[in-house]
């Protein structure tokens, strides 16, 4: 139990350290970040049983239905909407890159609970595949949900767009990761590790983008500016 428990949790430590260090000046309080990657976990347990009714009434089981809508529509619209109703509303940004902190955490607290299930169901050597792919997923998809509703929060302009852009990415997304392993159940890691490397340098992308917005970097770069000139 000792080491399912283990294996289970090590890559979202993993995934939370490495996202949480990056924001390298004023990081958001690690209570809020708890806070939401709780609510993430919670998740799973009302997911699951909708999932499960639906998978018993036979309802919307073709591949593109269950990939799209009872897989990604479900998932990643309750983490949007928990997101947007308990932190964007009530948080105060204070860089972009909060916006993507907090999906990150949303998101593997989702994964873990959802990680540590499978593990408790079908054994620890599933440990290092769900880790690279289903874990690390779920926290690329936090990454873009997070930039989108940071940018939301810190600009203005275009704001019920990029609020609709953090729900609909990822449900693109997320679909298409459980399509291609609902058409392809034999050779798909030939497919699916192409979109990992898609997903991973999209999701770095939006991180460094974010970093560089920070009003810290801001104010570097102009002071640097300052003196080059």
């Amino acid at each position: 139990m000792f080491a399912v428990l283990s294996a289970g949790i090590a890559p979202t430590l993993a995934l939370m350290t490495f996202f949480y260090l990056k924001e390298r000046f004023d990081s958001e309080p690690i209570s809020t970040v708890l806070r939401t990657f709780c609510y993430g976990a919670l998740l799973v347990f009302p997911i699951m049983f909708i999932q499960y009714a639906f998978a018993e009434e036979g309802i919307g089981q073709s591949p593109f239905i269950n990939s799209f809508l009872i897989i990604g529509l479900l998932e990643e619209f309750f983490k949007w909407f928990i997101l947007v109703y308990t932190i964007y509303k009530y948080t105060t940004f204070k860089s972009l890159y909060d916006g993507i902190l907090y999906g990150v955490s949303i998101s593997l607290g989702f994964a873990t609970i959802e990680n540590l299930l499978y593990l408790l169901s079908n054994g620890i050597e599933y440990a290092f595949g769900r880790a690279i792919f289903p874990v690390s997923s779920h926290a690329l998809f936090g990454v873009i949900m997070g930039y989108y509703l940071g940018k939301a929060k810190v600009q203005k302009k275009y704001r019920t767009l990029y609020i609709a852009m953090a729900l609909f990415i990822p449900i693109g997304l997320h679909g298409t990761y459980d399509y291609i392993l609902e058409i392809i159940p034999t050779h798909w890691i030939y497919v699916l590790v192409p979109f990992m490397i898609f997903l991973w340098v999209l999701g770095l992308r939006k991180v460094k983008i974010a970093s560089q917005h920070s009003p810290e970097n801001v104010i570097l770069m102009t002071n640097n500016k300052s003196q080059a000139q």
